[in-house]
């Protein structure tokens, strides 16, 4: 019994009978023997094998209490919360959030999708992060750096009477229908052109549900083309022109914002610059799906077709 704890002692660095005396002392706390020590050794009990993976639990929770504390010591926020606009490309956001939970562990990621009213958060301090669109009102206590644009097309169902014009609509027409927005008047800056106020508005604070109702044809409205794409290619959205608004697709630009006086730590200032970074990888993307590359993959199936069909028919003679 002596040699099995001195062994223990002696690869703990502690000294047999400071073993010896923790492990009595431990019994003593919980009630329970935790080792038979009547024979030569000394050998776990019943009670005691059914607590040794809890005793290990216990053991590597203590191990990263400890490194995260070491963490927070070195700067590292212990939570990051981020309200995000919904204009933002959930795709990018997704890896990104998937990315900061390998990387950052030990802090807490917390995010709202808001329609719109991610100003406020950030200005109140409920969130140390916001990501917003160019439409925005960024008040002078809040710092603004650009992540990524997003394309915006306006559509209607193809089923919608709007559909059937070509050209730029005009506002007197537009009126006739019904608009579909998600954006809070309040929440949109004065130096940005907004457009109109259109005779009928319906706001609609879900992106999903601003969808649902435009393929329904209750009206018209903008949303990014990353959402409508495959709409737009069966046929069951079309895009429109209105005539307060550029020809085709517009961009926007999505920024990062936060409080001047408070700049986000290590934790936020990755998220931020890992943020911009997908605006690279979205160009791949956006290329890769592009009507060019398309008819270009296209092409070459058609001509692998095509060998392929002489070379059965030079094989058949």
């Amino acid at each position: 019994m002596k040699g099995v704890f001195s062994a223990a002692g002696r690869r703990l660095r502690r000294a047999q009978s400071v073993i010896s005396q923790t492990l009595a002392n431990l019994e003593g706390q919980l009630g329970v023997k935790l080792f038979d020590r009547s024979g030569r050794f000394p050998v776990l009990t019943d009670k005691g094998r059914a607590l040794v993976a809890d005793a290990r639990t216990v053991a590597g929770n203590v191990d990263l209490f400890k490194a995260r504390a070491k963490t927070l010591a070195g700067g590292l926020e212990p939570e990051l919360s981020v309200a995000v606009d919904v204009m933002f490309p959930d795709a990018a956001f997704t890896r990104v959030v998937a990315a900061f939970q390998n990387e950052f562990p030990a802090t807490l990621l917390r995010f709202d999708v808001e329609s719109s009213a991610v100003v406020d958060p950030v200005l109140n301090r409920h969130c140390a992060v916001g990501v917003v669109g160019s439409w925005s009102l960024t008040p002078p206590e809040l710092t603004r750096e650009r992540l990524l644009t997003v394309r915006i097309a306006t559509v209607v169902s193809s089923q919608h009477p709007l559909a059937t014009h070509r050209g730029p609509i005009p506002l007197a027409v537009l009126d006739e229908y019904v608009q579909l927005t998600h954006v809070d008047p309040a929440d949109i800056s004065p130096t940005v052109v907004a457009g109109p106020r259109y005779a009928k508005v319906w706001r609609l604070s879900h992106l999903g549900a601003k969808l649902a109702f435009l393929r329904a044809g209750l009206g018209f409205g903008a949303l990014p083309l990353h959402s409508v794409e495959a709409d737009l290619a069966s046929g069951a959205l079309v895009q429109i022109t209105t005539e307060d608004a550029p020809a085709g697709v517009h961009m926007v630009v999505m920024s990062a914002i936060y409080r001047t006086d408070s700049p986000p730590g290590p934790a936020g200032r990755w998220f931020i610059e890992h943020l911009k970074q997908e605006d690279a990888q979205r160009s791949i993307e956006m290329t890769v799906r592009s009507p060019t590359s398309r008819e270009s993959t296209a092409k070459r199936r058609q001509s692998s077709t095509r060998r392929s069909l002489a070379g059965k028919r030079k094989r058949s003679r």
